[in-house]
């Protein structure tokens, strides 16, 4: 073979190279930039300083208002007010966490805000694991005109419910002269009417394998046996992800707990804060703040994986 042919040989096939890595990102990567484009030094350059722009901006814009409440919460008030940014220009003032505990009683509030988030989270996954079950697993005759009402009430504005809501738990209809107002109940039961909760545990439970549930039927499981034993250990993602919603939203509900919890002994954090900001220095106002966010910030370290987990069958299924 003369070196002629060789050349276009070698040349043919390096071109036929081209032309399948072409094909191949024309087929595999329908994304912005190509992999081949990924490549090049310039475009490779250009993304990794577009990556720790937005990783920075990200973290000054989540971190950046929770390190400055923490900074502050240990600062001075004139600290505070003269250097906003600075790092202690005067000291560290590590009294403002045991005033804003003991003085303000931030942990007979703390304590109160612990309970209504308990509460509120047994009852909404209670009710959402219950009635997810119901629709997606059981399957009564009725499910879909069930399953159409709890859709229909994510469209009804909350604060339409407000005036009524607030007339049954002052006269609700229960035998005998009963008044909910200042009981947790009043709290953590409208809380547990959570329609997004439902359809969320029940689109779960939608996915969950139904080779599953019927061979634990075949094995003579009844309905609250398969909930227990077998459906809950499969959900347990889906039921973290609720966790988080529900003590999230109960941590920082403001409205509803000031109108039917009026006795400041039984008001949580987020309630009290504001009444007292009037009369209570700033640093020991921002230690209080600081305070009421560690809760919140200890659920997202303890379930940040489950978002991130698939669903899987542990626990349900062996070998």
């Amino acid at each position: 073979m003369s070196l002629t042919t060789r050349l276009s040989s070698r040349l043919s096939s390096r071109a036929a190279e081209r032309a399948a890595a072409r094909a191949a990102d024309a087929v595999g990567d329908r994304t912005v930039i190509s992999a081949s484009e990924r490549r090049r030094p310039g475009i490779r350059v250009g993304l990794t300083l577009t990556h720790v722009f937005l990783a920075v901006g990200l973290v000054v814009a989540g971190l950046g208002p929770i390190l400055w409440l923490a900074k502050s919460a240990v600062t001075p008030t004139q600290d505070t007010l003269q250097q906003p940014f600075a790092l202690w220009p005067n000291g560290i003032d590590w009294a403002n966490l045991e005033t804003a505990w003991n003085d303000i009683h931030i942990d007979q509030y703390f304590l109160n805000t612990v309970v209504i988030a308990l509460g509120a989270w047994f009852v909404q996954l209670f009710v959402a694991t219950t009635a997810g079950y119901a629709l997606s697993v059981l399957r009564p005759r009725y499910a879909p005109i069930l399953n159409a009402l709890v859709l229909a009430t994510l469209f009804i504005p909350g604060i339409v419910l407000l005036v009524p809501l607030y007339l049954t738990i002052v006269n609700p209809p229960l035998p005998g002269d009963v008044n909910l107002l200042n009981n947790y109940l009043a709290v953590w039961l409208p809380m547990g009417a959570n329609a997004f909760n439902i359809l969320l545990v029940k689109r779960f439970f939608d996915s969950l394998p139904r080779e599953v549930f019927e061979a634990a039927r075949t094995d003579g499981a009844g309905p609250f046996w398969l909930f227990w034993s077998i459906v809950l250990p499969m959900s347990k993602p889906i039921l973290g992800v609720v966790s988080v919603f529900a003590i999230i939203a109960a941590w920082k509900d403001y409205l509803w707990p000031m109108l039917v919890l009026p006795d400041p002994a039984v008001q949580p954090l987020s309630v009290r804060l504001p009444a007292v900001q009037s009369q209570t220095e700033l640093d020991v106002f921002l230690a209080a703040l600081a305070i009421a966010t560690l809760i919140p910030i200890a659920m997202f370290l303890l379930f940040q994986s489950v978002f991130l987990r698939s669903a899987g069958l542990g626990g349900a299924v062996k070998g």
